[in-house]
Order: structure tokens, then C-alpha cells, then sequence
């Protein structure tokens, strides 16, 4: 049953409305404003008969103070008026309300007109819900067609738009073009399902290392693009890129793909690469090609190559100046050290070799740790047993052996034309060169080894 709030400071016309509309309708009366906004702030209602001459607060004022609520704001008012000029008349209508009713009542025209409206505002509500409904299916429609439909992110149109428009306002960003390596052959071999599959995961894993406002996107096929706006600290960037590789190279390890899948990260920044969507598209792109160059499963910024080409640029060389560049920074002893982005593309050429030729490589991890019992030592002492460490794997090893600082407590080498046993050997060696050159016996160094691409084999 639809509720009618009548408000008048006439008890008699009071009266008359509940008698008149109290067949058809839940009537509630009230005698001034202030009760019927207090009626309003706990009370649903469907229709307003408000009275305009009252004291304190006149129907005009009671008016525009229940518009005032949210609640309130489509609940259509008659004003009820013992006035019949053509000025009331028209103000009534200038003010908001829906109809006006002269008093005294005539049954039948208040039943009518009370009706009248009561039919016309169901009608409005139910054409309103109409066009959210369709306005909601356009927007809908309009999102679907901007989205890929496997993985459910956005494609390269709604991402280009609106990288563009957050580049055009001057704020700065990362791209990221990501790609798997060696796809195809997981559809070749296990299926379009599995491809499928495999490529959702992918979205996921983008998700996972999102952060609010990033755009990600489905190029095509393998390709996926991240736009993250504000991302400007190359630490930051380089930590989310080798999570990202880790995490998508560790899920597609779990899938037990016989493809050697891995994932390559191209990098541009925006303003200093470019400051519009298809220049730095164009640059990351230059950046992953030198990762699939370089052995894949890695990531590369597009302004270190870009700065090492101008550098280049600068002069021209032959051969024989190349040799002499190139070993210049040769000392002709101990193992070849490098920082960990390029032990990346080392490590992967010497993989890429090792499945060739069938040598044997060991990797070793040595690690720092504290002696059981002993207090944990400073910043200061940590740096200290590493560079020690440092000098014990440099002097101890061949210059064809390859290291590098994975952390601020370990150290990775590569043992090249080593077996199990010649490993395991040199790794000792190394341990006891360092305690030879680091005599603080609270900081001991441990090591795992593992033949290339087999299982781990030994814990000392």
C-alpha cells in the first residue's frame, strides 16, 4: 500500500484527507514541517500533500528543506492551498511541485488527482530503471569491446587512450612489454587448452604485481603490455620486473612444460624514452628484441641501450681496436665478475651452450651466515666478510669461471668443464681461502651445488 504524508496545521483538513484517502492508501499526518522532516528522516514515503499558509515554517520553506534530503529528492509534493489566483498557482509549479489541490477538498478530485500523480511517478521510476538498465548494457557493451576476451584486460585501443591522455597531462610512468618465451611450443605440444590456460595465469601473475591505476594489457597472442603511471624509480621498476619473471617462471616450472618457457621484460620510461604511447611502445619493444637476444628470460632498459648506442656512435672502430677494447678490462687473472642484470644474459648463453654441447657447469651458492650462538653482526661487518668473500672466489677460481652478488649474504659462481666431484672440491677451497683472509670465526659461509639444469645434489 503506497504512503501519503499530509502535512497541514488544520486538524479538520486533516481529517478530511484520511477520511477520503484512508481506503486506498496508508495516510500519516502531521501538523507543521518540522514533524513531517522528522516523519521523513526514519519513514519511507510515496506521495507529499503539504499545505503552504502555516506558521513557523510555510509550505515553500517545508518544501525546500525536505528537497534538502538525498532520501527525499523524487518524493512528489501536491500543495494544498486555499488560494485560487494565478500567481499561487504559478509559483506552486515554479517551486518543484508535481500538482496543487484548493481546499476545501472535493473527494473526488483529491482521489483523481492523488491517483493521477501516484500513476505518473510509478511510471517515471519504472522508465528510469528502463534507462540505467540499457545505459548499464551500453556500458557494458562499450567495456567488452575494450577488453580481451580470454584474459579479461584491456586491449591495446583503451590502453593506448588512456596512457596517451595520462602522458599528455605531463605524468610520468614505466612500460613494460612482456613476452613468453618459447609459447608456441606449449600449444604445438600440449594443446590450445593448455596455451589458453597458461595465458590466463600470465594475466594473473600481472595482477598480482599491479599497483593502483596501472594498465595492463593483452597485445596479442604472448604479448602483454603493463603502463604503470608514476612508477619512476628504477629500483622499484627492476624489483617488479624480476618478480615478475621469477613468479611467472616459477608457475610455468609447476606445469611441467618440456618447452624450457621463460618470460623477457622490455622497459621504457616515459618522459625520458618518449611522452606518447607508440614511441614507447616502439622502445620497449627495442629493449625485449635485446633480451631475446641476449639469452631471454631477463629484463633490459631501452635507455641503457639506447645511451650505449650514442656512446658508440661517437666514433668509428675496426677489428683489431675492437680486440684491444674488449680486453682491456681484462685483467688476465681470477673469475670473470659481473653484476647480477648482465649474470642474467651470461648465464643464459652458457645454458644455451651447455644443452648443445653436453659440458658440465656447476652452479654454486655460497652463502654468509652467523655462527650459532653469535650476535648478529652490523651492516658494516656483513660488507666486510662479503668482499672477503669476494677476493677468496676470485683468487681461487679460473679466469672462465663467471660470479656474481645475488644478495647482501650470498654469492653465485659458475664452475665451467667442472664435474660433481671437481665442484665440490673447488667450492672448499674457496671456504678455506676465506677464512685464511676473514679471521671474525661468528661468520661462517655455507654452500649448495647443483649440475646446470639438473637437481640439486649436494648441501654442505
Amino acid at each position: 500500500m503506497k504512503t501519503i504524508l499530509v502535512v497541514d496545521d488544520n486538524k479538520v483538513s486533516l481529517s478530511n484527507a484520511k477520511t477520503v484517502l484512508g481506503d486506498n492508501y496508508r495516510v500519516i499526518t502531521v501538523l507543521h514541517g518540522s514533524q513531517a522532516l522528522t516523519f521523513l528522516d526514519n519513514n519511507p514515503c510515496d506521495l507529499i500533500l503539504l499545505d503552504i499558509k502555516m506558521p513557523e515554517m510555510d509550505g515553500f520553506e517545508g518544501f525546500a528543506k525536505i528537497r534538502e534530503k538525498e532520501k527525499c529528492a523524487d518524493i512528489p509534493i501536491i500543495f494544498l492551498t486555499s488560494d485560487n489566483d494565478a500567481d499561487t498557482e504559478t509559483k506552486c509549479f515554479e517551486t518543484g511541485a508535481v500538482d496543487f489541490i484548493a481546499k476545501p477538498f472535493v473527494p473526488s478530485v483529491i482521489l483523481s488527482r492523488v491517483a493521477r500523480t501516484l500513476e505518473l511517478e510509478q511510471l517515471r521510476k519504472s522508465l528510469a530503471n528502463r534507462l540505467d538498465e540499457k545505459t548499464q548494457e551500453v556500458s557494458d557493451i562499450k567495456a567488452k569491446s575494450r577488453q580481451d576476451a580470454l584474459t579479461g584486460l584491456w586491449n591495446r585501443a583503451h590502453t593506448e587512450e588512456n596512457a596517451n591522455r595520462l602522458l599528455a597531462e605531463g605524468v610520468p610512468g614505466t612500460l613494460f612489454m612482456i613476452d613468453m618465451d618459447n609459447f608456441k611450443a606449449i600449444n604445438d605440444n600440449y594443446g590450445h587448452i593448455a596455451g589458453d590456460q597458461t595465458l590466463k595465469m600470465f594475466a594473473q601473475t600481472l595482477e598480482k604485481y599491479a599497483e593502483e591505476g596501472d594498465i595492463l594489457c593483452r597485445i596479442g597472442g604472448d604479448e602483454f603490455v603493463v603502463f604503470a603511471p608514476n612508477l619512476t624509480s628504477r629500483s622499484e621498476i627492476s624489483n617488479r620486473a624480476s618478480d615478475i619473471i621469477s613468479d611467472l617462471c616459477y608457475k610455468l616450472e609447476q606445469c611441467k612444460f618440456e618447452t624450457n618457457s621463460s618470460v623477457s621484460i622490455g622497459i621504457s620510461q616515459a618522459p625520458s624514452d618518449a611522452a606518447d604511447f607508440t614511441k614507447l611502445y616502439n622502445c620497449a619493444d627495442k629493449a625485449l628484441y635485446h633480451v631475446k637476444q641476449n639469452g631471454k628470460n631477463s629484463f633490459h632498459f631501452f635507455s641503457d641501450q639506447n645511451e650505449s648506442e650514442r656512446s658508440r656512435s661517437s666514433s668509428k672502430v675496426d677489428l683489431n681496436h675492437l680486440g684491444e677494447l674488449f680486453s682491456r678490462a681484462d685483467s688476465g687473472n681470477g673469475a670473470f665478475l659481473l653484476d647480477f642484470d648482465n649474470f642474467h644474459n651470461v648465464y643464459n648463453f652458457i645454458r644455451r651452450f651447455v644443452e648443445r654441447s653436453g659440458r658440465d657447469v656447476q652452479t654454486v651458492l655460497f652463502t654468509l651466515s652467523n655462527k650459532e650462538g653469535a650476535a648478529e653482526p652490523d651492516t658494516e661487518e656483513i660488507e666486510t666478510a662479503l668482499e672477503m668473500l669476494d677476493k677468496a672466489i676470485y683468487t681461487s677460481l679460473r679466469r672462465i669461471d663467471v660470479s656474481t652478488r645475488y644478495s647482501s649474504r650470498q654469492i653465485i659462481v659458475l664452475l665451467m668443464d667442472a664435474n660433481e666431484e671437481n665442484g665440490d672440491v673447488v667450492a672448499r677451497r674457496i671456504i678455506s681461502c676465506f677464512k685464511n683472509l676473514y679471521l671474525n670465526e661468528n661468520i661462517t659461509v655455507e654452500y649448495d651445488i647443483t649440475k646446470m639444469e639438473g637437481k640439486i645434489i649436494a648441501h654442505k
